[in-house]
């Protein structure tokens, strides 16, 4: 599997371990190095961070999802086989304790999302408004503010959908990943995800439009 860079586009921090090569910060991990461990927390925090309050919408939430899951990553540093990049693993650890926070909160069950999918007339075309000027994605995602938007219209959708659209298109799981994660078949996700993005740009039309905000 490809190596992911999560989060990319939505500007992480993605700030490098200081001068500690990867192989030497698992070293002194494994051989308990204080200031190694201190490196890992200050290298890797805030786009942790980043992900599981996308995840969780909730500063407290989010704040102790970091904490247990560096916690977990520094247990059970020695079972990193470094089959990927020490991030991949520590961002799997991230969104699973995200998603064993919002299980214990409440349970993700399929809501209703139809009314915020797009209408179509008699002969199944589109219903929509005259487009003027189409924006493109890279526009969107160039500017902090809409990106902002973009998180806040995905917070919109019903929960079993967000949640399926935040894996798949954010923090980039594949089918089966996500599959595995949430307990629900693949071709779940995979409705829930065709059905999520369709409410995704439905809700964003008026910014891809040009029009503002």
């Amino acid at each position: 599997m490809p190596e992911r860079q999560s989060g990319v586009l939505l500007g992480d921090d993605q700030t490098p371990s200081e001068g500690s090569s990867e192989e030497e910060m698992i070293a002194g991990l494994r051989a308990g190095d204080e200031a190694q461990a201190t490196r890992f927390v200050r290298a890797n925090i805030g786009w942790m961070r980043a992900v599981a309050f996308r995840l969780l919408r909730d500063d407290g939430l989010a704040d102790d999802c970091v904490q247990d899951a560096l916690i977990k990553a520094l247990r059970n540093i020695g079972k990193f086989e470094g089959r990927s990049k020490l991030k991949t693993w520590l961002h799997r650890i991230t969104v699973n304790e995200a998603l064993m926070k919002l299980r214990s909160r409440k349970r993700l069950e399929e809501d209703l999302i139809d009314p915020l999918l797009p209408d179509f007339d008699e002969n199944t075309c589109r219903i929509e408004a005259p487009w003027t000027r189409r924006i493109s994605a890279e526009e969107i995602l160039s500017q902090a503010e809409r990106r902002q938007l973009v998180l806040s219209k995905i917070g919109e959708l019903p929960e079993s959908y967000r949640i399926v659209l935040m894996l798949r298109d954010i923090e980039e799981l594949d089918t089966a990943e996500v599959a595995e994660a949430l307990g629900i078949t693949e071709g779940n996700v995979k409705v829930r995800l065709h059905r999520a993005r369709a409410a995704l740009k439905k809700l964003l039309e008026p910014l891809l439009r040009g029009e503002t905000p």
